[in-house]
C-alpha cells in the first residue's frame, strides 16, 4: 500500500498541474488551437527549402540537345579534416525538362555524376562558387557493340 501511494505521488509531481486540471494533450485551448498548431510555425522539417539556396543541373542529350529525364544525380563531396573527413553525398533524379535541384548544395569541390538508361555514364569534378549556380551537362549514346 506504501508503494503504491508512493507511486502515484511520483506521477503527479513529473506530471505537473496538468493532470490536476485535466489538460490533456492536444486538448483545445480557448482560442480554438491544440499545442501542435501553436508550435508549428517553428518547425523547420515540414518547411521546403529556399529556392535561392539550390544548385541547379540541367542535363542534355544527343545531337539535338534533348532534355535527359529521370537521369540519376549523384553529387559528392568529402570535406577533408585531420581525425576524420565529413562526406555529403545525395541522389536526385531530372524531371521532363532534364533539370535536376539539389537542396543546400555545399560550396567547393563537388564530383557530379550522371547515370541514365542509354546514355554514356559521366562523372565530373566542379567547383561550386555560388549557391544558385546552374551546370550544364551534355551527355553522348554509347560506342556500338558488335
Amino acid at each position: 500500500m506504501r508503494f503504491l501511494t508512493c507511486a502515484v505521488a511520483l506521477f503527479f509531481v513529473l506530471q505537473g498541474p496538468k493532470v490536476l486540471l485535466g489538460q490533456q494533450r492536444g486538448e483545445q485551448n480557448q482560442q480554438g488551437q491544440t499545442q501542435q498548431q501553436q508550435q508549428a510555425p517553428g518547425n523547420k522539417k515540414d518547411q521546403a527549402p529556399a529556392p535561392s539556396n539550390r544548385l541547379t543541373i540541367e542535363v542534355t542529350g544527343g545531337d539535338s540537345n534533348q532534355p535527359v529525364e529521370n537521369a540519376s544525380v549523384y553529387v559528392k563531396t568529402i570535406e577533408q579534416h585531420l581525425i576524420k573527413d565529413k562526406k555529403f553525398e545525395v541522389q536526385v533524379k531530372t524531371n521532363q525538362k532534364g533539370t535536376a535541384h539539389v537542396p543546400d548544395a555545399p560550396l567547393g569541390r563537388v564530383e557530379i555524376q550522371i547515370v541514365a538508361e542509354g546514355w554514356k555514364t559521366y562523372g565530373h569534378w566542379f567547383d561550386i562558387t555560388d549557391p544558385q549556380q546552374v551546370i550544364k551537362i551534355h551527355l553522348e549514346k554509347p560506342p556500338k557493340w558488335y
